[in-house]
């Protein structure tokens, strides 16, 4: 077995990412496997620190994180205006793309009739 010169690193996580991990991991319909490859880390630690977590050896610090420099900022009228117009945009694009699966799906279901109906019939 070779020898390292210098130690593996390893990850030592906040007790703050542990219980976002933690949490994200109990919500419905997702999984540890999910999670635990979301975060890059591996299942068994991320099923380790649930362990942990309903034992309650890992506990979020109970204090909010502020953020000085994010303000909310109104944004110009010439930017609102933009949005308001990507936004329209964007449904109008939506609904047209819906129109063409719709168009898609009857043609495809027009083509298996067709080819349905003119299979030959086996009558003895």
């Amino acid at each position: 077995m070779p020898r390292y010169k210098h130690p593996r690193k390893t990850w030592q996580y906040s007790a703050d990412f542990k219980v976002k991990a933690v949490e994200l991991s109990h919500q419905e319909g997702i999984e540890v496997q999910q999670v635990a490859a979301g975060l890059d880390i591996q299942p068994f630690m991320l099923s380790r620190w649930r362990k942990e977590y309903r034992e309650g050896r890992i506990r979020p610090d109970g204090r909010k994180r502020v953020d000085v420099m994010k303000e909310k900022k109104a944004l110009p009228a010439e930017e609102l205006k933009e949005l308001d117009r990507l936004k329209r945009d964007n449904a109008r694009l939506k609904k047209e793309n819906d129109l063409l699966k719709k168009w898609q799906r009857y043609l495809a279901d027009q083509h298996q009739k067709g080819l349905d109906s003119s299979k030959p019939t086996d009558e003895n």
